[in-house]
């Protein structure tokens, strides 16, 4: 970078734990790029939200605590592991170079455990409470826009499905359902003169469970657009219900459980607050969750999540949203530059690579910052040593240069 000459280099690092700028408004701005760029005025905007743990350890790591570490954990073998939870909003839209959706971070926030809140002294919030601060914050930036949230099993809860739907226009969420929650009828009509509050939810309804394990259910039998891009065989069978959790008001979903006739993948039930929404598509938006797993493995692998060695407080809770945030920066400059050009692969005999990923993008955006920037404001020394490289020499490390982790 030309910088190993300046002797106060450490000014640079200062940005990420001493230098006064707002995190939230940051994230304002980048959302509004992604979607001005990727989301058309009539398409609902899609967002996906998760967890994941970065693997920390040290005496000084204030929010750092015990989480379970889904990713080495198994159904058999359960694995706890020391580190920072951070709960990511991602916009999900397509892009040109890709048949699949990619998942773009925008806003993620630490979500340190009871515990570490207790030892810090600080009020505690579970991830519920901080994804739905999350979606009231949003919804005042994409004022008019149709929005949906989609999240895993592990982050279904009758408060976040309430809070969707108090907003002034209220947020459609999407989610994975266990087969054995309550679901109740609506209330009928009360006698007049009947003293007393009026009830909030009718009759209990037979569980999911119950419906798929009788024999009358009339099942639906369709093609889907399924994980991967490919196309699968399924049976689902559909209703509306009030959801109703002790200590919450019910919440009215439509739910649809599906099948596999094949008997590959196990049953499952999902949710949606929007009671007109279509139930192939609710299956759509929950399918494009998947996108956001992958995002969390592309920036490991090329951004170096989870390679972080600072403990400053104010340090640790920038760096992961600004790599995070990174992915979708780099997305939307590849795409700037590619608008009117064909998109490099980098290929070889024995990967051949259909479509662009994120590595390709990230070496389209090194190159041109490299190449393309740098390279107008650099100047020749007064003697140049030149040393004469073949064009195929210097390609190869330029190639080189650009795709390196």
């Amino acid at each position: 970078m030309g910088l190993k000459d300046d002797r106060q280099y450490q000014n640079y690092h200062r940005v990420l734990n001493r230098a006064k700028w707002c995190g939230l408004t940051t994230s304002k701005i980048l959302l509004g790029l992604l979607v001005a760029a990727f989301v058309t005025a009539d398409m609902p905007i899609v967002v996906g939200v998760d967890e994941t743990l970065e693997r920390r350890k040290g005496e000084k790591i204030k929010q750092k605590g015990v989480f379970r570490d889904a990713v080495r954990s198994s159904k058999k073998y359960l694995v706890h592991s020391f580190g920072l939870r951070w709960v990511s909003m991602m916009l999900i839209v397509p892009v040109p170079w890709s048949s699949r959706p990619w998942a773009l971070p925008f806003l993620t926030l630490n979500a340190p455990s009871e515990a570490t809140n207790k030892e810090n002294g600080k009020r505690h919030k579970t991830s519920i409470d901080w994804i739905g601060q999350m979606v009231c914050l949003v919804r005042r930036w994409l004022r008019g826009r149709a929005l949906v949230l989609v999240t895993d099993g592990g982050l279904t809860a009758v408060k976040l499905g309430l809070t969707c739907g108090a907003l002034r226009q209220p947020v459609t969420w999407v989610s994975r359902l266990r087969l054995d929650v309550g679901l109740y009828d609506w209330p009928g009509e009360q006698p007049q003169g009947k003293r007393g509050p009026k009830p909030k939810k009718g009759k209990r309804l037979n569980s999911l469970q119950a419906q798929l394990d009788d024999p009358h259910t009339a099942w639906c039998q369709t093609e889907i657009d399924w994980y991967g891009g490919r196309k699968y065989t399924i049976e689902y069978v559909t209703g509306k219900a009030l959801w109703y959790t002790p200590g919450f008001d019910p919440l009215p979903i439509r739910w649809v459980l599906v099948r596999d006739p094949a008997g590959k993948y196990k049953a499952t039930a999902f949710l949606c607050t929007d009671l007109t929404a279509d139930p192939l598509q609710i299956l759509h938006w929950f399918i494009l969750r998947w996108n956001v797993e992958v995002t969390f493995e592309e920036a490991r692998a090329h951004l170096g999540l989870e390679t972080q060695r600072q403990w400053s407080d104010l340090a640790i809770a920038r760096t992961t949203p600004i790599i995070l945030g990174l992915f979708s920066l780099v997305t939307l400059l590849a795409y700037q530059l590619t608008k009117e050009k064909p998109f490099p692969v980098r290929t070889s005999a024995w990967y051949v690579k259909k479509e662009p990923t994120f590595s390709d993008a990230l070496a389209v955006v090194r190159r041109h910052i490299w190449f393309g920037l740098w390279g107008k404001y650099i100047e020749s020394a007064p003697d140049p040593d030149y040393v004469l490289i073949p064009t195929s020499v210097f390609n190869g490390l330029v190639d080189s240069m650009c795709y390196s982790t």
